[in-house]
């Protein structure tokens, strides 16, 4: 890994952000080091108040109206973070990604407790949910690419697949304890308290960013403003198009979201529903595909790096293809937990594995960018493909669909198995 530069004389570009003080030449083990920990920790933090607001969304939504009003409710923050959300990669990389993401917190901290003390005084309908659900989509938009690029910046990138390991368990953690957090602030004092838990666990994320040290890394220079925002926006995609890993990598990517998404999501209510394992059926599923992903993330914190990551993302994500196809035709409850654990450990692996090779092929002026591409795959356009697999399912039952599904997510292991690039293509050392 090259040595961090020294600060220029001149003053830098605001997404520089360097440090008084240069860190370290050689890399610390991700888990080893406080700069790393301390982000870690901000970053469950901001997972655990998302969590919580979601929960506490949903229930306000609910006993301000009908159930169909507050469906539109919960997806009102959908629209502006996919509509956004490349836009909020050319912020970060212009403005640096510590501070979008110190920023986007801040705001939604705000926003968040603005609402549980609205609700406290008053009872103002749906109104101020819907606007909250929007302002969180937006500030989404932005906040989601800066998070991505940020790790490439507090460690060396022989640590990434590390990273990703810890980032994927402070998920977890957060998607197991936000739940329950949120319930209880429910249960103590109604939607308003569980809103002002959401934004203080959220505001304990800001302190911890600033104290995190921000490396400069080669081609930093060149981060800041250019030319207009569009300018800067055909900059990123052609740095996509143009090179020989990330361009597959983001097809590899979309074909595997797209078989994955429908069937583990609204497939995985109706598999539930026509077999008749309930409501508590389908949470087993699911919490057997929980500890499936938890196991992929544990076992990248623990190795560090895995070799032939692009040839190993390549094989896990074919294989999970093939354990999704499985799902629909479990005998029992209890054989199709165990295939969700399977599906959990091969797609979460494979996940990881993409994050850490797309953040080391990726040039770190486009970081930003690159990351928004990646994630309004994942996070905007895959989500489309739950309604069609819910109406799929409808005409044509769940084992034709569940197919059809592990077919297209496995065309995205074997678009990495067969671009020579992408399956050659190594962490470092």
């Amino acid at each position: 890994m090259a040595e961090p530069r020294r600060a220029p004389a001149a003053p830098p570009s605001p997404s520089q952000e360097p440090d008084p003080a240069p860190p370290p030449a050689a890399t610390v083990q991700a888990h080893r080091d406080p700069n790393v920990r301390r982000w870690l920790t901000a970053y469950t933090c901001s997972m655990l108040g998302d969590s919580v607001y979601y929960l506490a969304l949903s229930w306000a939504a609910v006993r301000a109206g009908t159930a169909a009003q507050a469906g539109l409710v919960m997806s009102a923050s959908a629209l502006p973070r996919a509509v956004l959300m490349l836009g909020g990669g050319v912020i970060a990389d212009r403005l640096g990604p510590r501070r979008v993401v110190v920023g986007s917190d801040a705001m939604r901290c705000a926003a968040v407790l603005a609402v549980a003390a609205l609700l406290y005084l008053t009872s103002p309908g749906l109104w101020p949910l819907a606007l909250l659900a929007l302002v969180f989509g937006t500030v989404d938009a932005v906040f989601v690419p800066a998070v991505g690029a940020l790790p490439a910046r507090i460690t060396g990138k022989d640590q990434l697949a590390r990273v990703q390991g810890m980032r994927g368990l402070a998920i977890r953690f957060a998607s197991v304890v936000g739940a329950p957090l949120g319930g209880l602030g429910v249960a103590v004092g109604g939607a308003p308290a569980a809103f002002a838990l959401a934004g203080l666990l959220i505001a304990a994320s800001v302190p911890l960013l600033l104290s995190v040290r921000i490396r400069e890394l080669p081609g930093d220079e060149a981060d800041g403003p250019r030319g207009t925002a569009w300018a800067d926006l055909a900059a990123g995609l052609r740095h996509i198009r143009r090179h020989p890993v990330l361009a597959p990598l983001m097809l590899s990517i979309a074909l595997g979201d797209l078989g994955f998404v429908g069937p583990l999501n609204v497939g995985l209510t109706l598999l539930a529903d026509h077999r008749g394992w309930g409501a508590t059926g389908m949470g087993w599923v699911l919490a057997g595909f929980g500890v499936g992903a938890g196991a992929a993330s544990l076992l990248l914190t623990v190795r560090g790096r895995l070799p032939r990551a692009g040839l190993l993302c390549g094989v896990t994500l074919l294989a999970g293809s093939l354990a999704v196809g499985a799902l629909a035709f479990a005998p029992v409850l209890w054989a199709a937990v165990g295939i969700a654990l399977l599906v959990g450990l091969l797609t979460g692996l494979s996940g990881a594995l993409c994050g850490a090779v797309l953040q080391t092929q990726s040039e770190p002026a486009y970081l930003g960018r690159v990351t928004a591409v990646a994630s309004l795959i994942s996070l905007g356009l895959t989500p489309l493909s739950m309604p069609v697999a819910a109406a799929a399912i409808g005409l044509w039952g769940t084992g034709p669909v569940y197919l059809v599904s592990a077919c297209v997510c496995g065309l995205g292991g074997v678009v990495a198995l067969v671009v020579p690039a992408l399956r050659r293509a190594e962490l470092p050392h």
